[in-house]
């Protein structure tokens, strides 16, 4: 059900920092932060994201961009991930043509973005960094980020090695950074952004929960994997790698942590290459949700339909306003 969007502003320092009205940032997704997923969000109210290296190449980024600057005239941004690799992408490239596009938002993640701040804050362009733990966002606070992504070992992808919860990591974080930071990971109620903010956030991070929505280009069969997945459906991989990634159980996932526990220590990325690489195109434009391992976040259990995203943020707003006015006023009356 969409609730009535009306009064549902909200301020903080994440809603000033990047000129958005709700709070809500869409999570970088390979395949998925294509302009039409990024435009949709953005068009609600929250920070839409393009993927940066979905796109194959730094001018294949701008066509992206100026194709999603076509759909809206809200501020979105571009997700750039640094990867350590023996063949990186083109990343002055790809920081050339979010500058020469004239997106003003930009989050990063993976490697220290450092070496790439000087230029993306000359050109007004606000950054904030994807971090698993506290003495990271220190980090990314120290070099000079305006914000930090925290993301709690509940989250898709990459929790990084610490296992710190949301529960625990949020406050902590509150604890000790000056800059805003929001809650990334296992968020996809207004419920869980009203307790983001009690915990020191300033805002929510979703990426899971945008999968399933209706403007997210990806197969059919990716949203109704994640309607029918419970919480206890995702399984964490490459823990012996020290790559953890935390993914929809399937049969390849399956086979990959039998290689895990029968290799032990001796384990390659070679021996798992079969359920690791290539593995998106075939999973988010074909369909084939089996084909191996993607990332999914515990979240999934809180995901019960696909909503558009405007019905999405709005509910999710409305919901929050009522608990903060209603219950927890209400609490303090008592």
């Amino acid at each position: 059900m969409t609730r009535s969007p009306k009064d549902t502003h909200m301020k903080t320092r994440i809603t000033e920092l990047f000129g958005i009205k709700h709070p809500i940032i869409q999570g970088g997704m390979h395949y998925v932060g294509l302009a039409e997923m990024a435009a949709a969000v953005s068009n609600a109210g929250g920070l839409g994201l393009i993927t940066g290296l979905t796109q194959r190449t730094p001018e294949d980024l701008a066509k992206e961009i100026k194709r999603c600057r076509d759909m809206t005239d809200k501020p979105f941004g571009v997700n750039l991930t640094f990867l350590p690799s023996v063949t990186p992408p083109d990343y002055p490239g790809y920081v050339k043509a979010i500058i020469d596009s004239g997106v003003k938002a930009v989050e990063t993640a993976g490697n220290n973005p450092v070496k790439w701040l000087p230029a993306l804050k000359e050109a007004g362009i606000k950054v904030i960094h994807k971090c698993t733990s506290v003495r990271h966002s220190l980090k990314a606070e120290a070099i000079g980020c305006d914000a930090v992504s925290v993301d709690g070992f509940e989250c898709g992808g990459h929790p990084g090695e610490d296992d710190v919860p949301n529960w625990i990591l949020l406050p902590r974080a509150a604890e000790e950074l000056k800059i805003p930071f929001v809650a990334s990971g296992g968020v996809a109620t207004g419920s869980q952004l009203v307790a983001a903010l009690a915990l020191g956030a300033d805002g929510v991070n979703m990426g899971t929960r945008f999968l399933a929505t209706q403007e997210a280009p990806v197969h059919e069969n990716v949203k109704q994997a994640i309607l029918a997945a419970s919480e206890l459906d995702t399984r964490l991989v490459m823990r012996s790698l020290r790559n953890t990634e935390r993914v929809l159980n399937n049969p390849a996932v399956e086979r990959l942590i039998e290689k895990e526990r029968t290799l032990g220590s001796a384990l390659k990325f070679e021996d798992i290459i079969t359920e690791v690489a290539g593995v998106y195109p075939k999973v988010m434009t074909e369909g084939a949700v089996d084909a191996g391992a993607w990332s999914c976040g515990m979240v999934v259990g809180l995901i019960h339909d696909i909503p558009t995203c405007q019905q999405l943020i709005d509910t999710m707003m409305a919901d929050a306003k009522a608990i903060i006015r209603g219950r927890l006023n209400a609490l303090l009356d008592a």
